[in-house]
């Protein structure tokens, strides 16, 4: 079955981050996936999580700082990185602020996010 998606849903979130979820649990009903455009203003940070899904990141302006275990890695635009399962990961975005697509799998829940 075919199925168009309209627009994105806008998830409010603190700090000025701007989620417009396109495919996932709030917009489209899908538990398998989520799809989600982001943008983030300069400085911009989170809590450590220690996610149950995949995340998949394409950067597309700015730079995104992911710190896992084993250290810090910048991804900058046109860039991709790839978070798994279980591992502990803090993002946080560059001077200039950021915009990426973030696709995770299963689809992202706050439960599932396993924030600190």
């Amino acid at each position: 079955m075919v199925r168009k998606i309209e627009g994105p849903a806008r998830i409010p979130v603190p700090g000025g981050k701007l989620i417009d979820e396109h495919i996932g649990r709030v917009n489209s009903g899908d538990e398998a996936i989520s799809i989600a455009h982001m943008t983030a203003p300069p400085g911009w940070d989170e809590p450590a999580q220690t996610p149950s899904f995949t995340e998949y990141t394409l950067v597309l302006r700015g730079l995104v700082i992911v710190e896992h275990a084993e250290g810090t890695t910048e991804v900058a635009a046109g860039q991709s990185v790839v978070t798994s399962p279980g591992e502990k990961v803090r993002y946080r975005v560059g001077p200039e602020g950021a915009e990426y697509v973030a696709v995770c799998l299963p689809a992202f829940s706050p439960e599932s996010a396993g924030r600190d």
